[in-house]
């Protein structure tokens, strides 16, 4: 019988540690978006994947320290923080792209017309 690295076996049981290896890895991918993507809605997507990875790390612990509401409460806070930083940052982008007609952050050295 073949047998899972410790890390799937982690994830595969769902501990803690399998939690933060999803969110770990979610934002590290965001990370990379960000840095990497010259587009700025490609950049805002990998913000928005990093705040999620952020928010599955910490009701994680919140998990691990007993089933907290705390936990859970300061994760709606941020999901309603991140719905409007969202409105605001598509809006945003779609004004840029009015402007110039493309969303490349190399096009838009400045925010003057």
């Amino acid at each position: 019988m073949i047998s899972m690295p410790s890390f799937l076996q982690a994830l595969w049981t769902g501990g803690l540690q399998g939690y933060l290896l999803v969110g770990f890895l979610l934002f590290v991918i965001g990370l990379v978006t960000v840095l990497l993507r010259r587009s700025f809605l490609l950049q805002f997507m990998g913000i928005e994947l990093m705040l999620n990875a952020i928010n599955i790390i910490l009701l994680a612990f919140g998990k691990w320290q007993g089933g907290a509401p705390t936990a859970s409460i300061f994760y709606l806070f941020i999901i309603g923080v991140a719905a409007c930083e969202a409105a605001v940052g598509l809006a945003l982008i779609v004004e840029l792209y009015r402007l110039k007609n493309t969303t490349d952050a190399d096009q838009h050295s400045t925010l003057r017309h």
